[in-house]
């Protein structure tokens, strides 16, 4: 790692070390990331990632943190890529299609697709991750996923080339994409939508955000849904059926709002989270016979 550092460093790209990766996480636990690079455009991404390749490595990458666990003790084995700020730009491809940088939140495009009068985005609206995981994992909410708006996605491959997937090649299925099996990193996303009525795009929009205030513990650290969709039943049903409702270990708790949601009521360390998933699995599989599986990941 401190070779990739002084390598890095001769290319000209800042680094910082033990970055905190709470700060970087909707659930804010998480011990450190050795190397944190923030790459400022797709050119210096691509030299990043044939340096660090050069290294026989693989980076994590990390977007907006929003469906992730950090260990407590960080991430020492390997550095971190953070596609953020740098890569949060929207455009206007034609009349109907979009394309929008991997780091900007879903807010972005349903804002510009909004101001366009374009609809098929609403149901995107607040969901609470960058462009690049919404695609990366096919986001949905409300009826909606990103596989029904997605055309193409572009990308660079872990030895610094750039390419792109069709969406016939995306491999779309529920919280899944082909970018699961691919050593790549999403750079951008283009989304075809259709012309629509401005005032029933706004109230939609609204609409959709005020079931999710309703509904979702929002005022706590959490990273939303816990566990993906068991068939033929709703995991927040079977955890509050189960009596889990407002169950603590440490700081963490199944929120006493939305059973489906654990969050970080009381300074949780992520040990604190995963117990509990891990007592909210056990508990439900000797109540009911159903395996929950985790959709939220951990590194």
């Amino acid at each position: 790692m401190k070779e990739l550092i002084s390598k890095l460093s001769q290319a000209n790209i800042s680094v910082s070390l033990d970055e905190p990766m709470k700060s970087h996480t909707t659930f804010k636990t998480g011990g450190n990331a050795s190397v944190f690079i923030c790459p400022k455009n797709e050119s210096e991404l691509s030299e990043v990632l044939k340096i660090i390749n050069s290294f026989e490595l693989k980076p994590f990458i990390l977007g907006n943190g929003s469906n992730l666990l950090v260990s407590d003790e960080g991430i020492t084995d390997r550095p971190v890529i953070y596609i953020g700020e740098a890569f949060n730009q929207v455009k206007l491809i034609d009349e109907t299609t979009i394309e929008v940088g991997a780091g900007a939140m879903l807010t972005v495009p349903c804002r510009f697709a909004l101001e366009h009068s374009l609809t098929g985005l609403e149901f995107a609206f607040g969901i609470p991750g960058s462009c690049g995981g919404a695609a990366y994992m096919n986001a949905g909410a409300y009826g909606g996923e990103m596989k029904d708006v997605i055309v193409r996605c572009n990308h660079i491959d872990f030895n610094g080339n750039p390419g792109h997937f069709d969406a016939s090649e995306l491999d779309f299925g529920y919280r899944h994409s082909v970018y699961s099996e691919k050593d790549c990193v999403i750079t951008s996303i283009v989304f075809s939508l259709k012309k629509g009525d401005k005032e029933e795009i706004n109230a939609k929009m609204r609409e959709l955000l005020q079931r999710r205030k309703d509904k979702q513990p929002l005022e706590y650290p959490s990273a939303g849904s816990v566990f993906k969709r068991p068939e033929g039943y709703f995991a927040g049903a079977l955890i509050e059926q189960s009596g889990l409702k407002g169950k603590r270990i440490g700081g963490a708790m199944v929120s006493e709002k939305h059973s489906g949601f654990i969050i970080n009521y009381d300074n949780a360390t992520t040990k604190d989270v995963l117990d509990l998933v891990k007592f909210c699995q056990d508990t439900v599989m000797e109540k009911f016979g159903v395996a929950l599986e985790r959709e939220i990941k951990s590194v």
